[in-house]
């Protein structure tokens, strides 16, 4: 046999096994496409009443609580806890809503009628306040 004939051979029998690999692997993942189509559903598929019933929500005991915008939010650390409770209600409320439910400066001017660089300054000095008022308690 020529050894020209039998590298052609050899690259002809290669290109032959990496075509047949493609196409084996194409039609694997058709079959599991279409499995999975057949067995499985998206969560945005789901309507309300079946996401609930797939769905836990955990439960924790809090030892302070707080509301704000009708939420209960709940605080374990109680030098923190402390802390808010000496702050005027506007206050509390601004730093709850800031840190709790994560809104911006401008979500909660419009929540409390005020301006946003008013609700920015009073969280900025409010923060600083709550530092000093935790650092005086563990003294």
């Amino acid at each position: 046999m020529n050894p020209k004939n039998h590298e052609e051979h050899i690259r002809h029998s290669f290109d032959s096994y990496c075509k047949k690999i493609l196409k084996n692997k194409t039609l694997d993942l058709q079959r599991r496409t279409k499995w999975q189509r057949e067995r499985e559903i998206s969560f945005s598929e789901l309507t309300a009443q079946e996401l609930a019933e797939l769905s836990v929500t955990d439960k924790y005991s809090y030892e302070y609580d707080f509301t704000v915008l009708g939420e209960s939010v709940g605080i374990t650390n109680a030098d923190l806890a402390d802390a808010l409770n000496e702050l005027p209600q506007e206050l509390r409320d601004i730093i709850l809503m800031s840190y709790f439910f994560d809104m911006t400066d401008k979500e909660i001017a419009e929540h409390l009628h005020m301006a946003r660089r008013t609700v920015a300054y009073q969280r900025v000095n409010t923060l600083k306040k709550l530092k000093n008022l935790m650092k005086d308690e563990d003294l």
